[in-house]
């Protein structure tokens, strides 16, 4: 199993372009339907537009009518440039590092009595893909990464009566990733570390939902953490030139949602949502490689990131019996603050501004599409190693943004 990759991968990788690529904090991934990014995933544990609810809240598929099957995609493009100084080496940057990605996500749903609804869901929360080249200067603290993780999650809703609702499913987690970093010699770069592996496990999911009254809702969902070993084998100078096995143990934090959903009129509806993530789990990355010949792990790299919020509120507009216009505004806090903001994690606070539609093809099928624009904010940013503290260190600035576009289509049987 190829685990070792996302382990320094998910360190520096989940840390440096996760944050900016991946479009919410740390190394997450909020884009799971075009529907809910045409509002910028406003009030999304509240709201139940098609089988795609569940994936937020799996106690919405107890407001989903008949079998119904959601699919689509999302454009991730992010434009994220790095440049700063080593003290050795001298003035470096590295444009565009973050590589563009689609998103893609499927799920089902089917009511079992008219109080219970299964439900399964494919996609992912996880995820990110960064290059800064042969010609970063800075490359000895890292200089290419990807983490990709793709989620199963079967979910179960039930209706306890007309006010409250319940749900819980199980998530299968499959992770891989690479993870390399490059030592400038005057006869140009050398392999200082590569390291890829992989692991799959297991997490949970649960939500509930209060219909206060007819044009009120409000809807809470967890999502536990899932605690992988990545497994796989690491390479380079760093590791005498040979191939060795390793492991590193890497968790993907919890998180939570609270969202309300306020029907104002006919016309007018409007919801909103706060998220929590609970990055401050993430506090280092050490490895096991056995063939090192140590009894103590390997220190990969300290992180100290701090738990993120998140702040959406959207609006949704019915302009006619087929057309339905979204839009929406957000928040992302960072996960890290600036003292330990660094190269390989130009995390910082992002702003979403989103807008989308849908449209009834017909009875059963349902089109979305949904377009946001996210600036990041400016971030400082140092890169030192305390253990080769001849390999100098690199003080820069991060800045960027990013382009999300998805479509979704929407049947109901």
């Amino acid at each position: 199993m190829n685990k070792n990759n996302i382990t320094l991968a998910l360190a520096i990788t989940a840390t440096m372009g996760i944050s900016n690529h991946a479009a919410a904090a740390g190394f997450q991934l909020a884009e799971y339907s075009a529907t809910g990014l045409g509002r910028a995933f406003a009030g999304e544990a509240a709201m139940a537009d098609n089988a795609s609810a569940q994936f937020r809240n799996p106690a919405m598929l107890t407001y989903l009518k008949g079998t119904q099957i959601s699919t689509g995609a999302i454009y991730v493009d992010p434009n994220i440039d790095i440049e700063g100084r080593h003290t050795l080496l001298g003035q470096t940057s590295s444009a565009d590092f973050a590589n563009s990605a689609v998103i893609p996500n499927f799920y089902f749903s089917r009511p079992l009595t008219d109080k219970a609804t299964i439900g399964i869901a494919f996609g992912t929360h996880f995820g990110m893909r960064t290059d800064l080249g042969t010609d970063f200067k800075a490359s000895m603290f890292g200089n290419q990464a990807e983490v990709h993780t793709v989620e199963i999650n079967p979910n179960l809703g039930y209706k306890i009566n007309d006010q409250l609702s319940i749900g819980a499913g199980v998530r299968y987690v499959m992770a891989s990733g690479h993870f390399g970093a490059a030592l400038p010699t005057i006869l140009g770069k050398t392999k200082l570390k590569y390291m890829e592996g992989e692991d799959n496990a297991w997490g949970w999911q649960a939500g509930t939902a209060w219909q206060i009254n007819t044009h009120n809702r409000i809807g809470i969902s967890y999502q536990s953490a899932v605690k992988l070993n990545l497994e796989g084998h690491a390479s380079g100078l760093g590791y005498a030139n040979k191939s060795l096995p390793g492991m590193l143990p890497i968790e993907l934090p919890a998180s939570a949602e609270i969202a309300s959903f306020h029907q104002l009129n006919d016309q007018w509806a409007v919801h909103a949502s706060v998220n929590w993530t609970d990055w401050s789990t993430f506090e280092k990355l050490e490895a096991t490689i056995p063939d090192l010949g140590t009894n103590s792990p390997d220190l990969i790299k300290k992180e100290n990131w701090k738990d993120n919020y998140r702040f959406a509120i959207g609006t949704t507009y019915q302009a006619t019996n087929k057309l339905v216009l979204r839009s929406g505004i957000a928040y992302d806090t960072s996960a890290v603050d600036e003292t330990n903001r660094t190269q390989t994690i130009p995390e910082t606070d992002r702003t979403w501004l989103s807008v989308g539609a849908g449209y009834a093809w017909s009875k059963n099928l349902t089109l979305d599409a949904g377009f946001t624009y996210i600036f990041a904010k400016n971030a400082p940013m140092k890169e030192s190693d305390d253990k080769h503290l001849e390999f100098g260190q690199f003080s820069g600035q991060t800045s960027g943004h990013i382009w999300l576009a998805g479509v979704q289509a929407s049947y109901r049987f």
